[in-house]
Parts: C-alpha cells; structure tokens; sequence
C-alpha cells in the first residue's frame, strides 16, 4: 500500500523548463563534468526539511496513541524507532530544481558577490537522465492540509502491513520492545522518498521539483562521495546530466543573478559556455534585479 502511495507522489511529469541555481563554482563543476551532486537529503541547504516530514509523523502517531488505538506497541515502537532510524538509517539523494528561474529568494541565497546562475534544463531531458540512472522526479508537496491527509494514509500503510506480518513479527529473533522493527525496515525506503519532497509551507515560493536516487543501504558499497560543506563534509551522489556518448551539456536556457558588473559577466559567462559547447537553446538572460553589494 505505501508503495502506491510513494508511486502516485512521484507521478506528476514537470512540462516547464527546470532550473537549478548555483554558484560560479558549481556552474563551473557542473558543466566541467557534466555531473550535478545530489545531496544526502539530510545535509541539503534547508536542514530542517526532512525533520518537516519527522515532526508531522510523530505528531500524528502521538494523537492516534492518546485517541486510543488497537496496537499501542506497534505505534510506541514507531515513535521509537523514527527518532533515530529516519535521521540517521539509510542514505538518500536529491538534487533540487524550480520551475521559475529568477526568483528573487534563490538569488539572495545563491548570488552573494553578484556569483549565481540558474541553469535551465528541458524537463524531458531531465526525466530521461533520471530514468537511466534509476532516480526518480518528483514535485514537492508544500500544502499543510494535504501534507497532513499524507501522513495519516502512511500510518495507516504501516498499520495494515503490520497487521499482515503480525505472525512473522511475533516469531522474529527480535526483542519484544523492537517486535515490529522489520515492518518499520520494510517501509523505510518509501518513506525516504516521500519526506524528500514534503516541504514546510513556507517555501511554497519555490515550487521545486527534486531528483530522487535509488535508496542507499550499504554506502560503502556504493557510490557515494563527500565534499567540503559550510561546517560539515556533505555526502553526495553523483547524477549525470549528459546523454550516452555525448559529454556536452544541453542547456535550455540561463540566467545570470544580480551583479555590478551586468555586460562583462555576461559576456564572460557567454564565452565560456560558447567554449564547452554548452550554449543555452534560449540563450541568457540577465535576471533585471537590482544588484546591491552586501
């Protein structure tokens, strides 16, 4: 049931072109390698957003406990094991794209010194990079009412699957505190997956769309790689945004943020993307917003 849930979220197909807004230093990584970093979900810019997901499941399952319920220990080691296991269990990537390309929330956190692009991808193109690399694209989700509609059908998801794996739980080599454990790892990836795109209202703004990697269980295994964060190394994964046999970047279209310097960085940003045969469809834009050095 929950994986219907997981399949209906990710459903929706993204007709607009995609930007990604980036620093001089990721748009120079990006078209370099051809590769964008997908970021452990728990370490991207907003690092509130997967606890968003965290606090409305453990509110609802609190409401259902003290409403009354048929099974208070499968929902009390629910609680339990949320609190550690979505937070630190397997690993999870996203990389995140909006459906408008100047705004002016994105320039201010991705433009300071007049350095931001958006890069603009054709949503097409996305989706066929996602399907090779076995990703997944999906719009987040920012109303509260529907968010909160969401999280009650996943509990009852677990619920139901619980219930059909009542026999197996109870003969499990597991602890009677941790009985349901295996029910709870069953799910896990599917929840992963959809806390990755419910996002906190107040960013409705953005109307992003995220690229979802397949669940990481075992990391050293896999291709995961790390880079210098702000105050942390950040896990990432790498997703090709180049076709088979062609290492050129298509662009659709791009902006450049707000800068003093609007007809040298253009100009410059112009050459170089002219010289890794990486010209937008749709050329450049200058975003038209005041530059102000901060």
């Amino acid at each position: 049931m929950i994986e219907n849930i997981t399949r209906s979220l990710f459903a929706a197909t993204p007709v607009d072109t995609l930007y990604h807004y980036t620093s001089f230093a990721g748009l120079l990584g990006i078209v370099n390698s051809g590769v964008l970093r997908a970021s452990d979900i728990r370490y991207m810019n907003d690092s509130e957003e997967l606890r968003h997901s965290l606090t409305l499941l453990q509110t609802h399952v609190s409401e259902r406990i003290a409403g009354g319920t048929d099974n208070p220990r499968l929902l009390n080691q629910l609680l339990e094991w949320l609190s550690h296991r979505i937070i630190g269990g397997s690993m999870l990537f996203g990389g995140s794209f909006r459906a408008n390309g100047n705004l002016l929330s994105q320039w201010r956190g991705y433009s300071m010194h007049g350095k931001g692009v958006s890069l603009g991808f054709d949503p097409v193109h996305i989706r066929s990079c996602a399907e090779r690399q076995c990703f997944q694209v999906g719009k987040c989700l920012y109303e509260a009412g529907q968010q909160r509609a969401l999280i009650e059908q996943i509990v009852d998801a677990v619920e139901i699957a619980a219930g059909q794996s009542e026999d197996i739980g109870e003969s499990a080599p597991r602890p009677r505190d941790y009985t349901y454990y295996d029910v709870f790892e069953r799910v896990e990836g599917d929840l992963l997956r959809i806390a990755s795109i419910l996002k906190h209202p107040s960013f409705e703004e953005e109307q992003e769309w995220r690229i979802v990697s397949p669940v990481i269980t075992d990391f050293s295994d896999a291709s995961v790689y790390f880079r210098e964060g702000t105050s942390m190394l950040i896990p990432f994964y790498e997703f090709r945004l180049t076709d088979d046999g062609d290492s050129s970047l298509k662009l659709d279209h791009v902006y450049l943020g707000p800068t003093s310097n609007i007809e040298l960085s253009m100009n410059s940003l112009e050459l170089y993307l002219a010289k890794q045969r990486a010209s937008p469809r749709r050329g450049i834009s200058y975003c038209q917003i005041p530059y102000r050095q901060r």
